[in-house]
């Protein structure tokens, strides 16, 4: 445990954008009244065409800028911020996300004082009704659904206390880069959605961990996610199936062809059934791929995912998952 005279690591801020101007100055600003300053802020900016840049150019205190040229996607976006920011600790912060003062120096303490993490998830809360819980940490399950703990649920309380989790959303969250980068970063083939859980449970494999710590951030439901070609529906099953395919040993089959057939009803019932086949289309080309690399995930592997997944209602509990129910 480091003493709290002796200085904290080096953080850095990586916010990828893709035309997210309207968001910016409350996110930079709220950046700018941490408590812990970061040592820099680097926003990544994916081919953005509506004055991103022109807002950026102007900031203050000054960012770095780094230019895709056009929409990568948030893997490949966060990917190069973390591989460019010279810190021990790398804090992702989505656009649409605003910060209390504190939150950075409270994450980056978190970490900090766990050697065994490579990660610290928040408690996010709804950015137009703080009452409401966004997410406080992430709980993957045998079925392949993902919770969030809390959402849409009152802030009563409930998750106030610092523990441990699965994994965090990185739509606000703090990450050791030497962590991310030996695990090879986040997956650019999920391009958007999911690439979190992914990253997370190939952490939690490699024996690290993932703290929560309930320091805030404000997030706008769906903030910038309404630009993408396709719905979320379709990005959350594509890319479902592509960690469960890639890290799922066979006998979890029963358990995700179950949530599958629930999620296909859902999405039948609620008139979206052809984003989710979309979705599932969407996936076919990259399946072979990663079923290859499953032998060479469990080869690695020094924790088994039986232990980083354990068993438990595949209907799940005390979260909403991915698909908002």
């Amino acid at each position: 445990m480091r003493q709290s005279a002796e200085p904290l690591p080096r953080v850095a801020i990586v916010i990828p954008n893709w035309n997210g101007r309207s968001w910016l100055p409350d996110c930079l600003q709220s950046i700018a009244a941490q408590t812990l300053p970061p040592d820099e802020t680097i926003v990544v900016d994916n081919g953005s065409s509506d004055g991103s840049l022109e807002l950026l150019e102007a900031a203050e205190p000054a960012v770095r800028v780094l230019r895709m040229g056009r929409n990568t996607g948030f893997a490949h976006a966060v990917n190069r911020g973390i591989e460019a920011a010279g810190a021990d600790a790398v804090a992702l912060v989505n656009t649409d996300v605003v910060l209390e003062p504190d939150w950075l120096e409270r994450m980056t303490r978190a970490l900090d004082g766990d050697p065994r993490a490579a990660s610290v998830a928040c408690k996010m809360l709804d950015l137009a009704d703080r009452s409401l819980i966004y997410d406080a940490g992430d709980v993957l399950r045998r079925d392949g659904r993902c919770d969030q703990r809390g959402r849409f649920t009152r802030d009563d309380g409930r998750f106030d206390e610092p523990g441990d989790v699965f994994g965090a959303c990185a739509g606000a969250a703090l990450y050791r880069r030497d962590a991310v980068l030996a695990a090879g970063g986040f997956d650019e083939r999920f391009f958007a959605y999911v690439e979190d859980v992914d990253l997370a449970l190939r952490l939690r494999l490699g024996g690290w961990t993932c703290r929560y710590e309930p320091a805030v951030a404000l997030h706008a439901s769906a903030g910038s996610s309404g630009q993408l070609s396709e719905p979320l529906w379709a990005w959350v099953e594509r890319n479902t199936l592509l960690l469960v395919i890639k890290a799922f040993p066979l006998s979890w089959v029963p358990y995700v062809a179950y949530r599958q057939l629930g999620w296909a009803w859902h999405a039948f019932r609620e008139g979206r059934l052809r984003a989710h086949l979309r979705g599932l289309v969407a996936a076919a080309p990259h399946l072979a791929q990663v079923a290859r690399e499953r032998r060479r995930l469990r080869d690695r592997a020094r924790v088994p995912i039986e232990a980083v997944v354990p068993a438990g209602s595949i209907r799940g509990s005390g979260g909403t998952d991915l698909y908002g129910r």
